[in-house]
């Protein structure tokens, strides 16, 4: 990994759930929970069926969230804390990639599809507050998801951000199409790097399966 091809960036985006802790935290599994739970109540049908739509939705719009805002007009500020409310206790601090997160050169900062306040408790968790110049949320961009080219460029307008200045670091492929497209560097966070055939591969520039390691070589 070519730390040249970084030496350019001075804004650093990063996702989130499963970019700045683990996936083995499993918060989702909790989050999940309650989406359901959501659906059922909000469209009166069966787990199975709840279950069915919450992924339905999340493959076809890009979140739970923003499907259930097309297709049954939901109102999104309640779902949100409902669903967030949960607890923090499988998150541990991580002094050593708060080290490397505040010894990124520039301006450092979150973007979620998650709301501001639940990133906000993720970061106290993790021993990473204090770190970000800006925390923004799914609120931030008129609820419009990632990976949808209009939330990158409602979050990074607000924030001033310069794309080709830019880098993101996300879990989640699909959300590293805009970023890439907008000419930012691409960091894919996940256990696993893609195959070269997948569908996703193309806009992915860097993979890595530590993302505290990854950043301690570009700058130390």
């Amino acid at each position: 990994m070519p730390r040249t091809a970084f030496t350019h960036v001075d804004t650093w985006v990063f996702d989130l759930d499963h970019t700045l802790y683990p996936p083995s935290a499993r918060l989702f599994d909790h989050i999940e929970v309650r989406m359901t739970a959501w659906v059922m109540d909000v469209l009166n049908v069966d787990k199975a069926e709840a279950d069915r739509l919450r992924v339905h939705y999340w493959r076809t719009h890009g979140t739970t969230l923003a499907g259930l805002m097309r297709e049954h007009d939901v109102d999104p500020e309640p779902y949100l804390v409902d669903v967030h409310d949960i607890p923090m206790d499988s998150l541990i601090p991580d002094p050593l990639l708060a080290a490397r997160i505040r010894a990124l050169p520039g301006r450092r900062i979150v973007y979620t599809n998650g709301s501001a306040p639940y990133a906000e408790r993720v970061l106290d968790a993790r021993g990473l507050s204090g770190l970000f110049d800006a925390i923004y949320g799914v609120e931030h961009a008129g609820f419009l998801p990632k990976p949808e080219r209009a939330a990158f460029d409602r979050v990074f307008a607000t924030d001033g951000v310069i794309p080709a200045r830019a880098a993101m670091f996300e879990d989640d492929p699909r959300n590293l199409a805009a970023p890439f497209a907008m000419g930012m560097r691409t960091v894919h966070v996940a256990p696993d790097p893609l195959a070269p055939d997948h569908a996703e591969a193309g806009h992915v520039e860097y993979h890595t399966d530590d993302l505290s390691h990854f950043l301690s070589r570009l700058t130390g």
